[in-house]
Protein backbone atom coordinates (compact mmCIF):
# COMPACT_ATOMS: atom_id res chain seq x y z
CA UNK A 1 0.00 0.00 0.00
CA UNK A 2 1.21 3.28 -0.74
CA UNK A 3 1.12 6.66 1.65
CA UNK A 4 -1.67 8.72 -0.58
CA UNK A 5 -4.02 5.31 -0.10
CA UNK A 6 -2.84 5.14 3.46
CA UNK A 7 -3.37 9.08 3.79
CA UNK A 8 -6.97 8.30 2.32
CA UNK A 9 -7.87 6.31 4.94
CA UNK A 10 -7.47 8.78 7.12
CA UNK A 11 -9.71 11.48 5.33
CA UNK A 12 -6.56 13.36 3.30
CA UNK A 13 -8.30 16.42 3.64
CA UNK A 14 -10.39 17.11 7.07
CA UNK A 15 -10.45 18.51 10.27
CA UNK A 16 -6.93 17.90 11.10
CA UNK A 17 -5.90 19.17 8.12
CA UNK A 18 -7.30 22.36 8.09
CA UNK A 19 -6.22 22.51 12.10
CA UNK A 20 -2.64 22.41 11.12
CA UNK A 21 -3.31 25.00 8.20
CA UNK A 22 -4.54 27.41 10.74
CA UNK A 23 -1.89 26.45 13.64
CA UNK A 24 0.99 27.26 11.12
CA UNK A 25 -0.90 30.92 9.87
CA UNK A 26 0.73 32.45 13.10
CA UNK A 27 4.39 31.71 11.88
CA UNK A 28 3.62 32.29 8.09
CA UNK A 29 1.70 35.62 8.66
CA UNK A 30 5.05 36.89 9.55
CA UNK A 31 7.87 36.71 7.47
CA UNK A 32 6.20 39.35 5.13
CA UNK A 33 7.08 41.44 8.18
CA UNK A 34 10.51 40.63 8.20
CA UNK A 35 11.11 40.40 4.51
CA UNK A 36 9.67 43.60 3.55
CA UNK A 37 10.45 45.86 6.38
CA UNK A 38 13.35 47.49 5.25
CA UNK A 39 10.93 49.22 3.32
CA UNK A 40 9.90 51.08 6.21
CA UNK A 41 12.20 50.71 9.31
CA UNK A 42 15.17 52.02 6.34
CA UNK A 43 13.11 54.66 4.78
CA UNK A 44 14.94 58.29 4.14
CA UNK A 45 12.83 61.19 5.15
CA UNK A 46 13.74 64.82 3.67
CA UNK A 47 16.52 65.63 5.52
CA UNK A 48 19.06 68.63 5.65
CA UNK A 49 22.39 69.76 7.50
CA UNK A 50 21.88 70.69 11.01
CA UNK A 51 22.17 74.18 11.43
CA UNK A 52 21.55 74.58 15.31
CA UNK A 53 25.30 75.19 16.63
CA UNK A 54 24.58 78.45 14.46
CA UNK A 55 21.45 79.08 15.90
CA UNK A 56 22.97 78.92 19.39
CA UNK A 57 25.37 81.19 18.64
CA UNK A 58 22.66 83.95 17.76
CA UNK A 59 23.66 84.75 14.38
CA UNK A 60 20.04 84.61 12.85
CA UNK A 61 18.85 87.19 15.01
CA UNK A 62 15.17 87.16 14.00
CA UNK A 63 15.27 85.12 11.08
CA UNK A 64 12.38 82.59 10.01
CA UNK A 65 13.46 78.97 9.71
CA UNK A 66 13.21 79.12 6.33
CA UNK A 67 15.33 82.25 5.79
CA UNK A 68 17.79 80.53 8.30
CA UNK A 69 17.63 77.59 5.88
CA UNK A 70 18.29 79.76 2.65
CA UNK A 71 21.16 81.31 4.10
CA UNK A 72 22.92 78.42 5.55
CA UNK A 73 22.25 75.70 2.89
CA UNK A 74 22.03 76.07 -0.95
CA UNK A 75 18.88 74.85 -3.33
CA UNK A 76 19.15 72.18 -5.63
CA UNK A 77 17.59 72.50 -9.08
CA UNK A 78 14.22 71.54 -8.09
CA UNK A 79 14.48 73.97 -5.43
CA UNK A 80 14.70 71.90 -2.23
CA UNK A 81 17.27 72.31 0.06
CA UNK A 82 20.18 70.33 -0.50
CA UNK A 83 20.42 67.19 1.59
CA UNK A 84 24.48 66.76 2.17
CA UNK A 85 25.97 70.05 1.78
CA UNK A 86 25.93 73.67 3.19
CA UNK A 87 27.65 77.07 3.20
CA UNK A 88 30.82 77.68 4.96
CA UNK A 89 29.46 80.83 6.29
CA UNK A 90 26.13 82.08 6.39
CA UNK A 91 25.17 83.94 2.76
CA UNK A 92 22.53 86.58 4.23
CA UNK A 93 22.52 88.34 0.45
CA UNK A 94 20.47 85.52 -0.53
CA UNK A 95 17.76 87.16 1.40
CA UNK A 96 17.52 90.05 -0.90
CA UNK A 97 19.05 88.45 -3.79
CA UNK A 98 18.09 85.35 -5.94
CA UNK A 99 21.14 84.90 -7.58
CA UNK A 100 22.32 81.49 -8.63
CA UNK A 101 24.27 79.70 -5.70
CA UNK A 102 25.97 77.20 -7.64
CA UNK A 103 28.80 79.02 -7.49
CA UNK A 104 29.18 79.62 -4.02
CA UNK A 105 31.68 77.23 -2.26
CA UNK A 106 29.94 74.32 -0.14
CA UNK A 107 30.78 72.03 2.82
CA UNK A 108 29.81 68.44 3.94
CA UNK A 109 27.46 68.77 6.65
CA UNK A 110 29.30 69.54 10.17
CA UNK A 111 26.90 69.25 12.88
CA UNK A 112 24.99 65.88 12.01
CA UNK A 113 21.23 66.43 9.85
CA UNK A 114 17.75 67.57 10.62
CA UNK A 115 15.47 65.33 9.50
CA UNK A 116 11.61 65.60 8.85
CA UNK A 117 9.56 63.66 10.83
CA UNK A 118 5.75 64.31 9.63
CA UNK A 119 5.96 60.70 8.25
CA UNK A 120 8.36 58.62 10.40
CA UNK A 121 9.19 59.12 13.94
CA UNK A 122 11.92 57.09 13.79
CA UNK A 123 13.90 54.93 11.45
CA UNK A 124 17.19 53.36 10.99
CA UNK A 125 18.12 56.21 8.84
CA UNK A 126 17.63 58.91 11.74
CA UNK A 127 18.39 56.51 14.33
CA UNK A 128 22.29 56.30 13.24
CA UNK A 129 22.53 58.93 10.52
CA UNK A 130 22.92 56.71 7.40
CA UNK A 131 22.41 59.89 4.70
CA UNK A 132 25.03 61.02 2.41
CA UNK A 133 28.24 59.17 2.53
CA UNK A 134 26.84 56.09 4.56
CA UNK A 135 23.33 56.36 2.54
CA UNK A 136 24.42 52.83 0.88
CA UNK A 137 23.81 51.08 4.71
CA UNK A 138 20.33 50.83 4.20
CA UNK A 139 20.55 48.49 1.61
CA UNK A 140 23.41 46.70 2.90
CA UNK A 141 20.71 45.81 5.89
CA UNK A 142 18.48 44.10 3.71
CA UNK A 143 21.62 42.40 2.05
CA UNK A 144 23.02 41.13 5.48
CA UNK A 145 18.88 39.72 5.94
CA UNK A 146 18.81 37.89 2.69
CA UNK A 147 22.04 36.51 3.43
CA UNK A 148 21.57 34.96 6.88
CA UNK A 149 18.54 33.62 5.22
CA UNK A 150 21.00 31.73 2.59
CA UNK A 151 22.97 29.94 5.25
CA UNK A 152 19.79 29.25 7.32
CA UNK A 153 18.20 27.74 5.06
CA UNK A 154 20.63 25.24 3.78
CA UNK A 155 21.93 24.80 7.48
CA UNK A 156 18.29 24.45 8.80
CA UNK A 157 17.49 22.31 5.47
CA UNK A 158 20.07 19.58 7.19
CA UNK A 159 18.71 19.72 10.55
CA UNK A 160 15.23 19.27 9.38
CA UNK A 161 16.00 15.63 8.09
CA UNK A 162 18.13 14.44 10.85
CA UNK A 163 15.64 15.94 13.38
CA UNK A 164 12.37 16.32 12.02
CA UNK A 165 10.19 19.65 10.52
CA UNK A 166 8.34 19.88 13.96
CA UNK A 167 11.50 20.66 16.21
CA UNK A 168 13.18 22.94 13.83
CA UNK A 169 10.28 24.75 13.37
CA UNK A 170 9.97 25.32 16.98
CA UNK A 171 14.07 26.19 17.10
CA UNK A 172 13.42 28.16 14.09
CA UNK A 173 10.22 30.37 16.04
CA UNK A 174 12.41 30.91 19.05
CA UNK A 175 15.13 32.06 17.50
CA UNK A 176 13.48 34.24 15.06
CA UNK A 177 11.75 35.59 18.06
CA UNK A 178 14.89 36.14 20.62
CA UNK A 179 17.05 37.46 17.68
CA UNK A 180 14.41 40.50 15.93
CA UNK A 181 13.68 41.57 19.76
CA UNK A 182 17.73 41.61 20.46
CA UNK A 183 17.87 43.76 17.11
CA UNK A 184 15.72 46.47 18.45
CA UNK A 185 17.99 47.31 21.55
CA UNK A 186 21.09 47.52 19.29
CA UNK A 187 23.63 50.44 20.18
CA UNK A 188 24.82 50.90 17.16
CA UNK A 189 24.12 49.71 13.22
CA UNK A 190 26.82 46.96 13.07
CA UNK A 191 25.27 45.31 15.94
CA UNK A 192 21.98 45.33 14.31
CA UNK A 193 23.00 44.14 11.38
CA UNK A 194 24.63 40.99 12.90
CA UNK A 195 20.95 40.36 15.08
CA UNK A 196 19.74 41.05 11.14
CA UNK A 197 21.36 38.32 10.06
CA UNK A 198 20.85 35.85 12.78
CA UNK A 199 17.12 36.81 12.48
CA UNK A 200 17.48 35.84 8.80
CA UNK A 201 19.27 32.47 9.56
CA UNK A 202 16.33 31.42 12.21
CA UNK A 203 13.08 32.00 9.08
CA UNK A 204 13.45 28.88 7.49
CA UNK A 205 10.34 27.00 5.27
CA UNK A 206 9.13 23.99 6.08
CA UNK A 207 6.16 22.36 3.57
CA UNK A 208 4.87 20.83 7.04
CA UNK A 209 1.43 21.25 5.78
CA UNK A 210 1.78 20.18 2.43
CA UNK A 211 3.08 16.63 3.40
CA UNK A 212 -0.12 15.95 5.61
CA UNK A 213 -2.79 16.91 2.59
CA UNK A 214 -3.64 14.60 -0.01
CA UNK A 215 -2.61 15.33 -3.54
CA UNK A 216 -6.00 16.13 -4.95
CA UNK A 217 -6.30 19.37 -2.01
CA UNK A 218 -2.09 20.47 -2.78
CA UNK A 219 -3.18 23.26 -4.98
CA UNK A 220 -5.54 24.66 -2.60
CA UNK A 221 -3.22 24.49 0.21
CA UNK A 222 -0.33 25.92 -1.58
CA UNK A 223 -2.47 28.89 -2.48
CA UNK A 224 -4.29 29.27 0.33
CA UNK A 225 -0.45 29.37 2.24
CA UNK A 226 0.39 32.48 -0.39
CA UNK A 227 -2.57 33.85 1.12
CA UNK A 228 -1.50 34.43 4.58
CA UNK A 229 1.78 35.87 3.06
CA UNK A 230 -0.47 38.10 1.28
CA UNK A 231 -2.49 39.16 4.52
CA UNK A 232 0.93 39.74 6.67
CA UNK A 233 1.99 41.67 4.14
CA UNK A 234 -1.53 43.75 3.59
CA UNK A 235 -0.90 44.25 7.51
CA UNK A 236 2.73 45.26 7.06
CA UNK A 237 1.59 48.44 4.80
CA UNK A 238 -1.70 49.48 7.96
CA UNK A 239 0.72 48.69 10.36
CA UNK A 240 3.83 50.54 9.42
CA UNK A 241 1.55 53.75 8.52
CA UNK A 242 0.19 53.53 12.26
CA UNK A 243 3.40 52.48 13.98
CA UNK A 244 6.49 55.09 12.90
CA UNK A 245 8.75 53.98 15.14
CA UNK A 246 11.55 51.46 13.77
CA UNK A 247 11.85 49.76 17.05
CA UNK A 248 8.18 49.34 17.51
CA UNK A 249 7.53 48.19 14.45
CA UNK A 250 9.51 45.49 14.49
CA UNK A 251 7.81 44.35 18.11
CA UNK A 252 4.60 44.16 16.26
CA UNK A 253 5.54 42.45 13.46
CA UNK A 254 7.19 39.59 15.06
CA UNK A 255 4.61 39.45 18.12
CA UNK A 256 2.76 36.53 16.00
CA UNK A 257 5.85 34.42 16.54
CA UNK A 258 4.67 34.57 20.10
CA UNK A 259 1.24 32.83 19.79
CA UNK A 260 3.36 30.54 17.40
CA UNK A 261 5.32 29.22 19.68
CA UNK A 262 2.05 29.25 21.98
CA UNK A 263 0.75 27.21 19.85
CA UNK A 264 3.54 24.68 18.73
CA UNK A 265 2.67 21.94 20.67
CA UNK A 266 -0.85 21.05 18.88
CA UNK A 267 1.48 20.89 15.48
CA UNK A 268 2.23 17.03 14.36
CA UNK A 269 5.43 15.84 13.26
CA UNK A 270 5.01 15.05 9.53
CA UNK A 271 4.03 11.40 8.61
CA UNK A 272 5.90 11.10 5.64
CA UNK A 273 9.16 12.35 6.92
CA UNK A 274 8.69 9.82 9.80
CA UNK A 275 8.18 6.87 8.08
CA UNK A 276 11.12 7.50 5.33
CA UNK A 277 13.28 7.74 8.59
CA UNK A 278 11.82 4.55 10.05
CA UNK A 279 9.97 5.74 12.85
CA UNK A 280 6.97 3.89 11.76
CA UNK A 281 5.36 3.83 15.38
CA UNK A 282 5.17 7.16 15.87
CA UNK A 283 4.17 7.56 12.42
CA UNK A 284 1.39 5.41 13.14
CA UNK A 285 -0.03 7.39 16.60
CA UNK A 286 0.20 10.53 14.12
CA UNK A 287 -2.16 9.03 11.70
CA UNK A 288 -4.40 7.54 14.29
CA UNK A 289 -4.60 10.70 15.80
CA UNK A 290 -5.60 12.52 11.92
CA UNK A 291 -8.54 9.35 11.47
CA UNK A 292 -9.95 10.30 14.75
CA UNK A 293 -10.52 13.77 14.27
CA UNK A 294 -11.36 13.11 10.63
CA UNK A 295 -14.12 10.89 11.89
CA UNK A 296 -12.59 7.53 10.23
CA UNK A 297 -12.80 5.42 13.72
CA UNK A 298 -12.61 2.11 11.33
CA UNK A 299 -8.65 3.16 10.37
CA UNK A 300 -7.15 0.80 13.09
CA UNK A 301 -9.61 -1.99 11.95
CA UNK A 302 -8.40 -1.86 8.36
CA UNK A 303 -4.52 -0.01 8.60
CA UNK A 304 -1.83 -1.95 10.90
CA UNK A 305 1.73 -0.42 11.42
CA UNK A 306 3.09 -3.22 9.57
CA UNK A 307 1.80 -1.71 6.55
CA UNK A 308 3.64 1.04 7.01
CA UNK A 309 6.79 -0.81 6.67
CA UNK A 310 6.16 -1.41 2.77
CA UNK A 311 5.94 2.12 2.42
CA UNK A 312 9.55 2.76 3.29
CA UNK A 313 10.47 0.62 0.15
CA UNK A 314 13.68 -0.16 1.49
CA UNK A 315 15.05 3.42 2.45
CA UNK A 316 15.01 3.01 5.92
CA UNK A 317 18.52 4.69 8.11
CA UNK A 318 19.67 6.20 4.64
CA UNK A 319 21.21 10.01 5.55
CA UNK A 320 20.51 11.90 2.40
CA UNK A 321 22.98 14.84 0.98
CA UNK A 322 23.13 18.01 -1.01
CA UNK A 323 25.23 15.42 -3.62
CA UNK A 324 22.18 13.49 -3.79
CA UNK A 325 20.61 16.65 -5.98
CA UNK A 326 23.26 16.02 -9.15
CA UNK A 327 23.50 12.14 -8.44
CA UNK A 328 21.57 11.18 -11.91
CA UNK A 329 21.61 13.03 -15.15
CA UNK A 330 17.24 13.55 -14.61
CA UNK A 331 17.97 15.39 -10.81
CA UNK A 332 21.08 17.72 -12.12
CA UNK A 333 18.54 18.96 -14.97
CA UNK A 334 16.10 19.34 -12.06
CA UNK A 335 18.38 21.28 -9.97
CA UNK A 336 19.76 23.44 -12.53
CA UNK A 337 16.25 24.03 -14.11
CA UNK A 338 14.22 24.79 -10.91
CA UNK A 339 17.33 26.64 -9.48
CA UNK A 340 17.24 29.08 -12.73
CA UNK A 341 13.42 29.60 -12.47
CA UNK A 342 13.82 29.88 -8.00
CA UNK A 343 16.26 32.74 -9.12
CA UNK A 344 14.12 34.44 -11.67
CA UNK A 345 10.85 34.50 -10.18
CA UNK A 346 12.29 35.79 -6.56
CA UNK A 347 14.83 38.33 -8.73
CA UNK A 348 11.73 39.94 -9.99
CA UNK A 349 9.02 38.96 -6.80
CA UNK A 350 11.54 40.85 -4.82
CA UNK A 351 12.74 43.30 -7.63
CA UNK A 352 9.36 45.03 -7.15
CA UNK A 353 8.60 44.65 -4.12
CA UNK A 354 11.38 46.53 -2.62
CA UNK A 355 10.76 49.10 -4.85
CA UNK A 356 8.17 51.25 -3.39
CA UNK A 357 9.41 54.73 -4.46
CA UNK A 358 9.27 56.59 -7.39
CA UNK A 359 5.30 56.06 -8.55
CA UNK A 360 3.99 59.45 -7.49
CA UNK A 361 2.11 57.70 -4.80
CA UNK A 362 3.63 57.70 -1.20
CA UNK A 363 5.55 54.42 0.35
CA UNK A 364 2.70 53.34 2.30
CA UNK A 365 0.00 53.32 -0.22
CA UNK A 366 2.26 51.57 -3.25
CA UNK A 367 3.04 49.23 -0.69
CA UNK A 368 -0.37 48.01 -0.16
CA UNK A 369 -1.90 48.45 -3.73
CA UNK A 370 1.53 46.06 -4.39
CA UNK A 371 0.04 43.65 -1.87
CA UNK A 372 -3.59 44.25 -2.58
CA UNK A 373 -3.21 42.85 -6.07
CA UNK A 374 -1.62 39.50 -4.98
CA UNK A 375 -5.24 38.60 -3.99
CA UNK A 376 -6.67 38.49 -7.04
CA UNK A 377 -3.60 37.35 -8.49
CA UNK A 378 -4.07 33.92 -6.32
CA UNK A 379 -7.32 33.06 -7.31
CA UNK A 380 -6.54 33.35 -10.86
CA UNK A 381 -3.34 31.19 -10.54
CA UNK A 382 -5.29 28.85 -8.27
CA UNK A 383 -7.78 27.95 -11.62
CA UNK A 384 -4.93 28.27 -13.91
CA UNK A 385 -2.91 25.42 -11.82
CA UNK A 386 -6.36 23.53 -11.88
CA UNK A 387 -7.14 23.82 -15.68
CA UNK A 388 -3.83 24.47 -17.24
CA UNK A 389 -1.37 22.60 -14.98
CA UNK A 390 1.81 23.36 -13.21
CA UNK A 391 3.91 24.18 -16.47
CA UNK A 392 1.71 26.27 -18.68
CA UNK A 393 1.02 28.49 -15.31
CA UNK A 394 4.28 29.19 -14.38
CA UNK A 395 5.45 29.54 -18.31
CA UNK A 396 3.02 32.00 -18.60
CA UNK A 397 3.11 33.88 -15.46
CA UNK A 398 6.83 34.67 -16.02
CA UNK A 399 6.81 35.64 -19.72
CA UNK A 400 3.48 38.20 -19.05
CA UNK A 401 5.57 39.66 -15.96
CA UNK A 402 8.46 40.40 -18.02
CA UNK A 403 6.40 41.60 -20.56
CA UNK A 404 5.39 44.23 -17.51
CA UNK A 405 8.88 45.00 -16.84
CA UNK A 406 9.96 45.90 -20.18
CA UNK A 407 7.02 47.79 -20.89
CA UNK A 408 7.33 49.68 -17.33
CA UNK A 409 11.41 50.16 -18.39
CA UNK A 410 10.34 52.13 -21.81
CA UNK A 411 7.65 54.32 -20.37
CA UNK A 412 8.60 57.86 -19.69
CA UNK A 413 8.54 59.25 -15.43
CA UNK A 414 5.78 61.53 -17.02
CA UNK A 415 3.39 59.13 -17.45
CA UNK A 416 3.27 57.97 -13.37
CA UNK A 417 -0.48 56.54 -13.37
CA UNK A 418 -0.12 54.18 -16.18
CA UNK A 419 3.51 53.10 -14.68
CA UNK A 420 2.07 52.32 -11.60
CA UNK A 421 -0.95 50.58 -13.37
CA UNK A 422 1.97 48.08 -15.22
CA UNK A 423 4.14 48.04 -11.94
CA UNK A 424 0.95 46.66 -10.02
CA UNK A 425 -0.66 43.82 -12.88
CA UNK A 426 3.77 43.04 -12.94
CA UNK A 427 3.72 42.89 -9.03
CA UNK A 428 0.48 40.47 -9.35
CA UNK A 429 1.98 38.31 -11.94
CA UNK A 430 5.43 37.79 -10.17
CA UNK A 431 3.49 36.61 -7.21
CA UNK A 432 1.27 34.04 -8.93
CA UNK A 433 4.66 32.74 -10.28
CA UNK A 434 5.96 32.73 -6.92
CA UNK A 435 3.09 30.60 -5.60
CA UNK A 436 3.50 28.24 -8.63
CA UNK A 437 7.02 27.65 -8.43
CA UNK A 438 6.62 26.69 -4.64
CA UNK A 439 4.01 24.24 -5.37
CA UNK A 440 5.99 23.10 -8.64
CA UNK A 441 9.54 22.79 -7.53
CA UNK A 442 7.50 20.47 -4.59
CA UNK A 443 6.07 17.56 -6.70
CA UNK A 444 9.21 17.76 -8.69
CA UNK A 445 11.20 16.00 -6.42
CA UNK A 446 11.45 12.79 -4.63
CA UNK A 447 9.81 13.36 -0.88
CA UNK A 448 13.51 12.14 0.65
CA UNK A 449 15.11 15.10 -1.18
CA UNK A 450 12.15 17.60 -0.89
CA UNK A 451 14.05 19.71 2.48
CA UNK A 452 17.62 19.26 1.01
CA UNK A 453 16.13 20.26 -2.49
CA UNK A 454 14.25 22.98 -1.11
CA UNK A 455 17.29 23.81 1.17
CA UNK A 456 18.68 24.28 -1.75
CA UNK A 457 16.75 26.22 -4.39
CA UNK A 458 15.26 28.94 -1.75
CA UNK A 459 18.69 30.00 0.43
CA UNK A 460 21.03 30.30 -2.47
CA UNK A 461 18.98 31.63 -5.81
CA UNK A 462 16.05 33.43 -4.22
CA UNK A 463 17.95 35.62 -1.46
CA UNK A 464 20.77 35.72 -3.79
CA UNK A 465 18.93 38.63 -5.55
CA UNK A 466 17.94 40.41 -2.18
CA UNK A 467 21.92 39.88 -0.99
CA UNK A 468 22.73 41.28 -4.18
CA UNK A 469 20.40 43.79 -5.77
CA UNK A 470 20.39 46.50 -2.81
CA UNK A 471 23.93 46.40 -2.89
CA UNK A 472 23.76 46.70 -6.94
CA UNK A 473 21.35 49.45 -6.91
CA UNK A 474 23.14 52.06 -5.01
CA UNK A 475 26.43 51.26 -6.62
CA UNK A 476 24.96 51.41 -10.09
CA UNK A 477 23.11 54.92 -9.25
CA UNK A 478 25.68 56.46 -7.60
CA UNK A 479 28.42 55.99 -10.44
CA UNK A 480 25.73 56.58 -13.10
CA UNK A 481 25.10 53.33 -14.59
CA UNK A 482 21.94 52.94 -17.09
CA UNK A 483 19.17 52.36 -14.87
CA UNK A 484 19.88 48.36 -13.29
CA UNK A 485 16.20 47.68 -14.42
CA UNK A 486 17.18 47.00 -17.56
CA UNK A 487 19.54 43.92 -16.16
CA UNK A 488 16.27 42.78 -14.21
CA UNK A 489 13.87 43.09 -17.08
CA UNK A 490 16.51 41.61 -19.57
CA UNK A 491 17.26 38.68 -16.99
CA UNK A 492 13.53 37.98 -16.49
CA UNK A 493 13.23 37.80 -19.79
CA UNK A 494 16.07 35.26 -20.90
CA UNK A 495 14.78 32.93 -18.22
CA UNK A 496 10.87 33.16 -19.24
CA UNK A 497 10.79 29.51 -21.20
CA UNK A 498 13.19 27.46 -18.78
CA UNK A 499 10.04 26.01 -17.26
CA UNK A 500 9.27 24.46 -20.53
CA UNK A 501 11.97 22.39 -19.99
CA UNK A 502 11.38 21.07 -17.42
CA UNK A 503 9.22 17.93 -17.00
CA UNK A 504 5.40 17.74 -15.43
CA UNK A 505 5.35 16.99 -11.83
CA UNK A 506 5.67 12.98 -11.15
CA UNK A 507 2.01 11.43 -9.66
CA UNK A 508 3.89 8.92 -7.63
CA UNK A 509 1.32 8.32 -4.67
CA UNK A 510 4.24 7.62 -1.61
CA UNK A 511 7.43 9.01 -0.41
CA UNK A 512 9.41 9.08 -3.69
CA UNK A 513 13.03 7.44 -3.62
CA UNK A 514 15.84 8.84 -5.72
CA UNK A 515 15.53 5.12 -7.62
CA UNK A 516 12.70 5.71 -8.89
CA UNK A 517 13.61 8.42 -10.96
CA UNK A 518 16.61 6.55 -11.60
CA UNK A 519 15.02 3.97 -13.48
CA UNK A 520 12.10 5.59 -15.09
CA UNK A 521 15.26 7.56 -16.74
CA UNK A 522 17.16 5.04 -17.94
CA UNK A 523 13.74 3.79 -19.89
CA UNK A 524 14.22 7.38 -21.45
CA UNK A 525 15.67 7.70 -25.09
CA UNK A 526 19.38 9.19 -24.60
CA UNK A 527 19.68 12.92 -26.32
CA UNK A 528 22.40 15.87 -26.22
CA UNK A 529 20.19 17.97 -25.70
CA UNK A 530 18.21 19.31 -22.60
CA UNK A 531 14.76 17.95 -23.80
CA UNK A 532 11.92 18.05 -21.79
CA UNK A 533 11.53 14.54 -19.71
CA UNK A 534 8.17 13.14 -19.01
CA UNK A 535 8.08 10.96 -16.73
CA UNK A 536 4.64 9.73 -16.85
Amino acid sequence: MKFENILAETDGFGRYQIAIITLLVFSRISLPGHFLLNNFIAAIPSHHCAITSLENEGVFGNLTKEQRLTVSIPKQEEGTFASCHMFPEPQFHLLTSSSNTSALPVIQCQNGWEYDHSTFRSTLVTQFDLVCQTKGLTKVSASIFFAGIMFGAAFYGILCDKYGRKTMLLVSIVSALVFSIASIISTNFSLFMAFRFLTGISIISIVLSLEWVDTEHRTFIAVFGSVTWTLGNLMLAGIAYVITDWRMLIVTVTAPLALAVATWGWVPESARWLIVNGRIEAAYRYLQTCARFNGRQDFTARIKPETLFAVTSGQLGHNYTYLDLIKTPCLRRLTIITGIIWYGVASTYYGISLNVTGFGLSLHMTHFIYATVELPAKVLIYFSLEKLGRQLSQVGTLVLTGVCLIINIILPKDYWMFRTSVAVLGKGLSEASFTTVFLYTTELFPTVLSADRVAWAIPVLWPAWGRVSPLSLCYWRRHGFPSPRWSLGQWRSAQDWWPSFCQRPIRLNSPRPLRTLSRRERDQPASPHWNRVNFH
